[in-house]
């Protein structure tokens, strides 16, 4: 467990390089259905498989944890971010290979963000969906070149696809950036594509002028 500042960490400094790193977006709880909680497993035990670095909000609770407990499992590195405020509110997940402890929401997902070299989000609710959408208007501005993408299984995001889609239709978004993001339900396949993707593109470093 380490507290940090508002010196922004840098991942090339870490004595074992990981394959990759990727930010995962989840709900702190499980959700009804079980099939998440096994999509979580999946997606944590293709990162480890993979010899990558889970990048998350650090917490032990719902999919967040299981996602975490699998990565472990499967031999990759967990990079947990967590506010000091919610260490005890989401059971902070002390099994992480490094557990930050940071002061704000925005400096968590700041460090999560410049930890990450691509994005995904599962399943979740409104922090799940506001980390999305923050990260993906972050690209749309030019912040960082990072690949976004969005597991959506099982039809879970089907309704805000359409939705966005209207948006498009209404003429409050262009059609471009709806091409910023990835969707699929299939997890190996959508896995691979951000990881590919993240190796040929020319990232920024601008997050921390945010």
């Amino acid at each position: 467990m380490t507290d940090t500042d508002n010196t922004m960490p840098n991942p090339l400094e870490k004595s074992a390089t990981p394959a990759f790193s990727i930010c995962v977006y989840c709900g702190s709880r499980s959700g009804l259905d079980e099939r998440f909680a096994a999509l979580a497993e999946a997606v944590g035990t293709w990162i480890g498989k993979h010899q990558g670095q889970l990048v998350y909000g650090g917490g032990h609770n719902g999919l967040m944890g299981i996602v975490a407990d699998a990565t472990l499992a499967a031999g990759g590195r967990v990079i947990g971010v967590i506010p000091r405020a919610l260490v005890e509110k989401e059971w902070a997940h002390n099994g992480c290979t490094e557990l930050l402890i940071v002061e704000t929401m925005h400096d968590r997902k700041r460090i999560m963000a410049e930890y990450a070299d691509s994005f995904l989000a599962l399943p979740g609710g409104i922090g799940t969906m506001e980390e999305f959408f923050e990260v993906w208007t972050w690209r749309q501005l030019g912040y960082h070149d990072k690949p976004i993408g969005l597991l959506n299984s099982g039809g879970y995001y089907d309704s805000l696809l359409v939705f966005l889609q209207s948006a498009v239709t209404a003429g409050f978004m262009d059609q471009s950036l709806m091409a910023l993001i990835q969707s699929s339900s299939d997890e190996d396949f959508l896995l691979s594509n951000l990881i590919e993707a993240s190796k040929r593109s020319n990232i920024r470093q601008d997050l921390a002028q945010i």
